[in-house]
C-alpha cells in the first residue's frame, strides 16, 4: 500500500514525470527535425499527430479504467481478480485498436481532403496518419501492461519503457527523415515510421519485463488471464467514460487547429510552435494525474476517506512546484524555447507572445487537474465525462466565436485555454462539494 509521505508521492510521480519529459523532448526533437526539412511537413505532422493522439487517447481511457480497477482490488486485497481484469483489458484494447486502425486507414485521409483549406497539407497529413495507425497495435499491449504496473505503484517500469521508445524515436527520426546511415531520405514518412517502430521497441521491453516480473507470479497473472464477461462489463463501466473523455478532449483541440489551418498557414505554424512547447507543461500534470488516480482509488478501497483531502493538497503543492521547474521558460525566455522548435524568424516573436500569454493558464490546469483526477480515481468516471463534455462545448463555442465570428488575432484566440481550464476547475470543485462521490462501488 502507498503511504502519504511526500517522498512516497514523489517516488511514484517522478518516474511518470520523467517518462512524460522524455516524450516531450521527443516531440520537440521531432518538431525540430521536421521543421528543418519542410514547413508544410511540420504543419502536417503537427495536425496529423494530433489526430493520431486523439484516437490513441481512446485506448488510454480504457487503460486508465483498468488501472483504477486494479488499484481498487489491491486496496481491497482481492488479488485473484487482478488477472481477470488484466486479461479482459488486453482483449478489449485489441478490439478497440482494430476499429480505430480501420477508421484511420480508410476514412480519415479522405475526410481530411474534404475539409482542409490547403490540399498539400491535407495530403501529407493523410500519409502520416496511415503509417502511424499501425502503432495502435503496439500501444494496446503497452497500455494494458502500463495500467497493471501503475496500479501497483511501480512507475519506474513505465519510465524505462518510455526511455527506450524515446531514444529509438530520436535516432530513427534523424536516420529516416534525412536519409542517414543507409536509409533513404523519407521526410514526413520517415518521421511516421520512426515513431511507429519506436513504439514497437517500448512494447517489446514491457512484454519481456512482465514475463519475468515478480508481480506476475505474485498475482498469478497468467493463471487468471482470461476474457471475462463480468470483468468486461466492469471495465467498460469505468473505462468507457474515460475513453470518450480522452477522445473528446483531444478532438476539441484537433478541431481548434483545423479552424486555425483554415485561417492561414502563418497562424497554423505559429500555433504548432506553441503546441510543441506546451507539452513541457504536461510533464508534471500527467505525472501527478496518474499518481492521483492510483492514490485515490487505493485509499477509497481501504476505506480511509479521511486521507483524501491530504492527498489532494499534497499533490497540488507538488504539481505547482514542478510546473514552475518545467515551464518557467514560457514566462522568462519563450523566444529561446521557440527557436529550438522552429528557427524561422518570421514565426518566433508571435509564438513567444502566445506562449507567455497562456503560461498562467497552465498553472490553473495543474491545480484543478487534481480535483478532476480525484473524480476519476474514485470511479465516478461518468461524472468526469459529463464535465469533459461541458468543457468541450464551452471550448468549441469560444473557439468558433474568436476564430470564425470575431476573427481576432491569433494571440487572443489562445484565450481559449483560460476558458477551458477555468470551466473544468469550477465544475470539478462543485461536483466534489455537492455530490456523494466517495461511496462509488468499483
Amino acid at each position: 500500500m502507498l503511504d502519504l509521505k511526500y517522498s512516497s508521492i514523489l517516488k511514484m510521480a517522478i518516474p511518470l514525470m520523467v517518462s512524460s519529459f522524455i516524450q516531450s523532448v521527443v516531440l520537440i526533437t521531432d518538431s525540430s527535425f521536421i521543421s528543418r526539412y519542410s514547413t508544410d511537413a511540420f504543419d502536417a505532422v503537427g495536425n496529423g499527430g494530433l489526430i493520431y493522439i486523439t484516437f490513441f487517447m481512446a485506448l488510454v481511457g480504457m487503460s486508465d479504467g483498468a488501472q483504477i480497477i486494479i488499484a481498487r482490488r489491491i486496496g481491497q486485497k482481492n488479488t485473484d481478480a487482478i488477472g481477470r481484469v488484466f486479461g479482459t483489458s488486453v482483449f478489449s484494447h485489441f478490439f478497440l485498436a482494430i476499429a480505430l486502425f480501420l477508421f484511420l486507414q480508410f476514412i480519415m485521409p479522405n475526410f481530411l481532403n474534404s475539409y482542409s483549406k490547403h490540399a498539400d497539407i491535407s495530403l501529407l497529413q493523410g500519409e502520416y496518419i496511415r503509417i502511424r495507425s499501425y502503432a495502435l497495435f503496439f500501444a494496446m499491449i503497452s497500455l494494458a501492461i502500463n495500467a497493471f504496473f501503475l496500479a501497483n505503484g511501480k512507475t519506474w517500469v513505465v519510465l524505462i519503457s518510455a526511455l527506450i521508445t524515446a531514444t529509438s524515436n530520436v535516432i530513427l527520426d534523424y536516420l529516416m527523415i534525412f536519409g542517414k546511415g543507409g536509409f533513404p531520405e523519407m521526410g514526413l514518412q520517415g518521421a511516421a515510421w520512426a515513431s511507429t517502430l519506436a513504439d514497437f521497441s517500448g512494447m517489446l521491453f514491457l512484454v519481456i519485463f512482465l514475463i519475468f516480473s515478480k508481480e506476475r507470479k505474485q498475482y498469478k497473472l497468467f493463471s487468471h488471464f482470461s476474457f471475462n464477461l463480468a470483468s468486461m462489463k466492469e471495465l467498460f463501466k469505468i473505462g468507457s467514460p474515460l475513453m470518450f473523455q480522452g477522445f473528446l478532449a483531444l478532438a476539441t483541440w484537433t478541431i481548434f487547429f483545423t479552424w486555425l489551418e483554415q485561417t492561414g498557414k502563418f497562424e497554423l505554424t505559429v500555433s504548432q510552435n506553441v503546441r510543441s512547447i506546451y507539452f513541457l507543461a504536461f510533464v508534471p500534470i500527467w505525472g501527478f494525474a496518474g499518481t492521483t488516480k492510483t492514490y485515490i482509488s487505493q485509499y477509497i478501497g481501504r476505506g480511509d476517506l479521511h486521507s483524501l483531502k491530504i492527498i489532494q493538497r499534497r499533490i497540488q503543492f507538488l504539481t505547482l512546484i514542478f510546473l514552475f521547474l518545467f515551464f518557467h521558460g514560457a514566462v522568462f525566455y519563450p523566444e529561446k524555447l521557440i527557436e529550438m522548435i522552429n528557427p524561422e524568424q518570421a514565426y518566433i516573436q508571435k509564438s513567444a507572445e502566445i506562449l507567455r500569454y497562456i503560461s498562467i493558464s497552465i498553472f490553473m490546469y495543474g491545480f484543478f487537474s487534481v480535483y478532476f483526477q480525484t473524480i476519476n480515481g474514485s470511479g465516478n468516471t461518468m461524472a468526469s465525462f459529463m464535465i469533459e463534455i461541458l468543457c468541450a462545448i464551452v471550448y468549441l463555442l469560444s473557439s468558433f466565436l474568436l476564430i470564425k465570428v470575431l476573427q481576432v488575432d491569433v494571440l487572443w484566440i489562445w484565450t481559449n485555454e483560460y476558458i477551458y481550464f477555468g470551466t473544468m476547475g469550477i465544475l470539478s470543485m462543485l461536483y466534489l462539494k455537492f455530490f456523494d462521490w466517495k461511496k462509488k462501488v468499483v
